[in-house]
C-alpha cells in the first residue's frame, strides 16, 4: 500500500493498493498508519515525490513538476487538466492538441486510468494513479542493472 497526498487537496489523504483502488481518507490516516506499523512498514528509503509550479491558461491547469527521490532528481511531471470538462474521454482531444503545442513529439498517450473510467466522472484519485503509475516507472529505471565495461 502505498501513501499519497496532493497539495491541491490538503485535508485528503490517498491510500493506494498495487493494482487496485485508490481509498481517500482524511489527513489524519497518516497517524492511523502509525498505530499500525506492526501490519504495514514504512518504506522511507522509496519515498519518491513531484515538487514543482502551477501554472493557469485559460481553463487549462500545468502543474510542471521535478520528481526526487530522496536528495536526488528522477525526472519530470507535467500534469494538464482541463477544469471545464469532468469526464476525461470527453476532452481527451482536446487536452492532447494542447499538450502537443508545448510537449512536441513528447506528449503521451492516453493513460490507463482514461481506458476503464469510460464515461464516468474523473477524481482526484484517478490523478494519484496516475502519479503512481509514473512513480513506478522511474522506481524500475533505477532497478536496471548497468552492464560493466571491458
Amino acid at each position: 500500500m502505498y501513501v499519497m497526498h496532493n497539495s491541491e487537496y490538503p485535508l485528503s489523504c490517498f491510500a493506494l493498493f498495487e493494482n487496485g483502488p485508490c481509498l481517500v481518507a482524511d489527513a489524519n490516516f497518516d497517524t492511523l498508519m502509525v498505530k499500525l506499523k506492526g501490519f504495514f512498514q514504512n518504506a522511507k528509503a522509496n519515498k519518491i515525490e513531484s515538487r514543482g509550479t502551477r501554472y493557469q491558461y485559460c481553463d487549462f491547469l500545468v502543474k510542471l513538476g521535478t520528481v526526487t527521490m530522496g536528495p536526488s532528481a528522477r525526472g519530470i511531471s507535467v500534469e494538464v487538466e482541463y477544469c471545464p470538462c469532468v469526464i476525461a474521454n470527453d476532452c481527451w482531444n482536446l487536452l492532447m492538441e494542447f499538450m502537443q503545442s508545448f510537449m512536441g513529439s513528447h506528449t503521451p498517450g492516453i493513460p490507463s486510468v482514461f481506458g476503464s473510467k469510460h464515461d464516468s466522472t474523473y477524481s482526484p484519485g484517478d490523478t494519484m494513479v496516475q502519479y503512481m503509475e509514473l512513480f513506478n516507472k522511474i522506481r524500475k529505471q533505477q532497478q536496471v542493472p548497468v552492464a560493466g565495461i571491458r
